[in-house]
């Protein structure tokens, strides 16, 4: 079998789907995206298609040591991303191949069921009380929101006040057997975040997310230090090597995005690394269908897998949703806020290529948020 063709499309909200066909007929999707940077992405896909076309797309693990090693220049969000997507597309064929599910080349399920959590914003919340409990009486037994909006380097008492308000409104919302998880996306100071994290203690969250930016790993020690919060990073963190860091720091979560950090394959090491830690993994995912299944793929088949983000009606997802792309929407019907063992061959998820190609005429440029604190200067999203 070889690969024949590799076609790219930009669909809306802000993802970008990948079609790898084969001589003989198999076909395998993928979802290479670094979100508002889908364009770029796209053309590094189309240079490593220059290697593909010809190959056997059963050798996923050669292809992903040259895709990876084969330039002079490697790493970085826009690579990583790429070959995330193309590896992603060769498991599916794999599994189509053998009419298996991914989960059972990578040596059979772990689990019968995967957790997930819901989105409630919070960027700007005016009643994230209310969205939690409208999440928790459709099953699920997880929420995630936002910390807070844009903060200052070293912020008021009124604004730590807020934040710990919300998050306290939230718990009293959904009660102490469900969870919590708060998502500090970046925004704090290391300051702010040693500030605020033991605040948080009383309301027990799941844990805590990207307490502070990446480039600011050599500090995570000291937050892990300085709170009994469960802390958890890695959506911009691209490689194994990039968590070695954050795990010998004693991050408790780590949180690999499918479609950001070199796909299945390389998310599956990560996984093992960070069990050499004692850390779960919490896949970051608030993405498309593609980026959910493979995701949920990789759940099912490793040990410490703890829960699953996932972007069905998340804030996000304005004009279009990840079931609109779907055959049947039925492997992303939730039940009690856990996930079905996915049964179907490859992926588990059977695009729909006409609403794709549709989708694709209108494309999208989807770009992040650029916010500026009170004095005009710039502020983290």
């Amino acid at each position: 079998m070889k690969i024949t063709t590799m076609e790219t499309f930009l669909v809306p909200p802000r993802w970008l789907f990948l079609r790898v066909g084969t001589d003989e007929g198999l076909v395998g999707w993928g979802e290479p995206v670094i979100e508002g940077r889908a364009e770029t992405v796209r053309a590094a896909v189309s240079e490593l298609s220059d290697y593909l076309i010809g190959e056997d797309p059963l050798r996923i693990e050669h292809h992903w040591q040259v895709l990876t090693r084969g330039g002079f220049y490697r790493g970085g969000p826009i690579l990583s991303a790429a070959v995330a997507g193309i590896d992603q597309a060769l498991w599916d064929i794999a599994g189509k191949a053998r009419d298996a599910p991914v989960h059972e080349l990578l040596g059979g399920p772990v689990r019968d069921r995967a957790r997930v959590y819901a989105w409630i914003g919070g960027d700007d919340p005016h009643d994230v009380a209310a969205a939690a409990r409208a999440r928790v009486e459709t099953g699920f037994t997880a929420v995630k929101m936002n910390a807070s909006a844009q903060m200052a380097p070293i912020d008021t008492p009124a604004r730590t006040a807020e934040v710990i308000k919300r998050v306290a409104a939230v718990r009293a919302a959904i009660g102490d057997a469900r969870d919590l998880v708060i998502d500090f996306h970046g925004r704090m100071s290391v300051a702010m975040a040693r500030r605020i994290l033991p605040l948080l203690e009383p309301y027990q969250p799941l844990f805590a997310e990207e307490p502070v930016r990446p480039e600011m790993s050599a500090h995570l020690r000291s937050l892990v230090d300085s709170t009994s919060v469960p802390l958890a990073t890695g959506e911009r963190l691209y490689s194994r090597w990039d968590f070695q860091q954050a795990l010998a720091a004693g991050v408790a979560v780590a949180q690999p995005d499918l479609s950001h950090a070199g796909g299945i394959s390389e998310c599956r090491r990560i996984a093992a690394l960070a069990e050499m830690w004692d850390a779960s993994l919490a896949p970051h995912c608030p993405l498309g269908p593609l980026a959910l299944a493979a995701s949920l793929q990789l759940g099912f088949a490793v040990p410490n897998f703890l829960i699953q983000e996932q972007s069905v009606g998340i804030h996000y997802n304005q004009g279009s949703d990840l079931l609109d792309y779907l055959v049947d929407p039925a492997p992303f019907r939730f039940t009690d806020g856990m996930a079905a063992r996915p049964t179907g061959a490859g992926l588990g998820v059977d695009i729909d290529e006409a609403a794709v190609r549709r989708a694709a005429e209108t494309g999208h440029r989807w770009r992040n948020p650029v916010w500026f604190h009170a004095d005009g200067s710039f502020a983290e999203w």
